[in-house]
């Protein structure tokens, strides 16, 4: 059985108490506000990782956070509880496509201009992508949807995927996703029709983590 990513949204308010989060590897990006994790700042916009367990105190002002996960086979969901604090699961995906042996966990951003959009790709494994800024069309698998901010979608990877970005704003989507670890450091975007790889490429990119990764055991 293979694990899982899960995506929750927590929101801190300036009094809530400290969030104790357990062992997983995982990627926390502040969406907007203030929180110390394991005793470090992190403000809108601003990511931490990492796989032991982590403790959240918001600040004075709050905070709210996406919550990206890779939890082992079969195991529960983790929603943060507390005085003042609420917590969301966004979305959950098997990761049936995870590549085999060593792994990788990269958490990005990616943006595009008004009206850009990604050619026909695929990625080298699979991953779960939230809506910060703008809107965005996603065509895979013989379906086209639509997201506005705070939408979440998966991708499997090896299905082919073509994005199209909003017309009149700017876009921007946060994204974890688990690849080879020989990736490191190396973009894992395939076009699938190499007549497209002549064709600018608009997006804009910013990493948050790019690194080794262990799967939890079940």
């Amino acid at each position: 059985m293979n694990p899982a990513m899960r995506l929750y949204e927590d929101t801190l308010s300036g009094r809530a108490g400290d969030v104790a989060l357990a062992p997983l590897p995982r990627m926390i990006f502040v969406v907007h506000g203030t929180v110390r994790i394991d005793g470090t700042r992190f403000t809108d916009g601003e990511a931490w990782h990492g796989e032991g367990a982590a403790i959240l105190q918001a600040g004075p002002h709050g905070a709210t956070c996406w919550r990206f996960e890779l939890a082992p086979p079969g195991a529960g969901g983790s929603i943060a509880t507390g005085p003042g604090v609420s917590s969301l699961q966004k979305l959950t995906a098997i990761l049936e496509t995870m590549p085999k042996g060593e792994l990788l966990m990269r958490g990005d951003s990616v943006a595009f201009p008004p009206g850009g959009c990604a050619f026909l790709h695929t990625h080298w494994g699979p991953g779960i992508r939230c809506l910060i800024d703008g809107g965005i069309r996603i065509d895979t698998q013989g379906r086209s949807v639509s997201y506005g901010p705070g939408a979440a979608w998966y991708e499997t990877g090896v299905d082919p995927v073509f994005a199209q970005a909003a017309s009149d704003r700017p876009s921007r989507f946060i994204r974890v996703m688990i690849l080879p670890r020989d990736l490191l450091g190396k973009s894992s975007f395939r076009f699938v029709d190499e007549a497209d790889q002549a064709r600018p490429r608009v997006q804009q990119y910013k990493i948050f983590v790019d690194a080794p990764v262990s799967v939890p055991a079940g």
